[in-house]
């Protein structure tokens, strides 16, 4: 197959029954084998923003790389009201593994998708070969003893998730205004255009609008009510987490320490990383999941 026949995505929209929608995601690789590795984007992102990375795997494997509700080109509906938790994304997934019959598929995650990856395999053992997660958000949650949860829903991530911009004259004003700067400062040119070809939709007046709404982005901050520490001690696959070395969402916690300590996550801090790891190291995660599916 030409390899650059291959390597260029292909756009799918998945209906998932009882969802309320469809799961928007891009898929790399041969349409003929099975597919390798489920891929899960970070809060206010979408698939489409890793294509560069993922790309490279895909004269090899077979990816979808998924856009979760209230992100991206996604039709799944994001209601904040009463939201405490992310188990509605955990359930997303879990509905896309049933709704394509995937089995002995690697999940693989960049902050929330990687925690919505660890809630997921714990639910559906039998589907899921190993975990490959790139900084995943490992907090307490408001339930543990001593975590107020205002601490949550007035941090500084929320506060500046419901101040953001949401509407621009063109995406070439998008990527005026974001390049090299905050969140993007690492990112390349071809990254961040593909982060706002699908993190943004053209309006009726012919402006272009965020695809993740600021308060369903600040619900994502806000929402820390789902067992994450439960779903890790419950799995039953191999746990590989590469964590950044500035300003980790993969706290250190004694849960966590034991939990390494005793084989069941395999954990290792990148030097020079910042949270924003896959577009820093795109090598990284290339060569995590080659071996992953060796």
């Amino acid at each position: 197959m030409d390899s650059a026949l291959t390597n260029a995505p292909r756009a799918r929209l998945i209906e998932l029954e009882g969802r309320g929608g469809a799961m928007a995601a891009l898929e790399f690789g041969d349409a003929a084998r099975p597919i390798d590795v489920v891929f899960v984007h970070a809060n206010g992102f979408n698939a489409r923003t890793y294509r560069s990375i993922l790309a490279p795997l895909a004269e090899d494997f077979r990816i979808l790389a998924v856009d979760q509700r209230g992100h991206g080109r996604s039709t799944l509906p994001a209601d904040t009201a009463g939201r405490t938790s992310w188990d509605g994304l955990r359930d997303d997934l879990l509905a896309l593994l049933t709704t394509l019959d995937l089995r002995d598929v690697v999940l693989s995650g960049h902050s929330m998708g990687g925690t919505a990856c660890v809630l997921a395999q714990a639910e559906a053992p039998e589907r899921v070969r190993s975990l490959v997660l790139f900084d995943p958000v490992v907090v307490p949650s408001p339930s543990d003893h001593g975590i107020d949860p205002e601490a949550f829903t007035n941090s500084p991530l929320v506060q500046g998730a419901l101040r953001r911009r949401a509407v621009f004259d063109s995406e070439a004003a998008v990527i005026g205004a974001y390049t090299g700067r905050g969140a993007f400062k690492t990112w390349t040119a071809e990254m961040l255009a593909d982060y706002v070809a699908d993190g943004f939709r053209e309006r009726p007046d012919g402006q272009v609008e965020l695809s993740c709404a600021p308060e369903w982005e600040a619900s994502n901050f806000s929402s820390h009510a789902h067992d994450t520490w439960g779903a890790f001690e419950r799995a039953q696959v191999p746990i590989r987490i590469l964590k950044a070395e500035i300003a980790s969402t993969c706290r250190e916690d004694p849960r966590f320490d034991a939990l390494v300590a005793a084989g069941r996550i395999e954990a290792e801090t990148i030097p020079g990383t910042s949270h924003f790891l896959p577009m820093e190291r795109p090598d990284l995660v290339q060569a995590e999941l080659r071996k992953a599916l060796a």
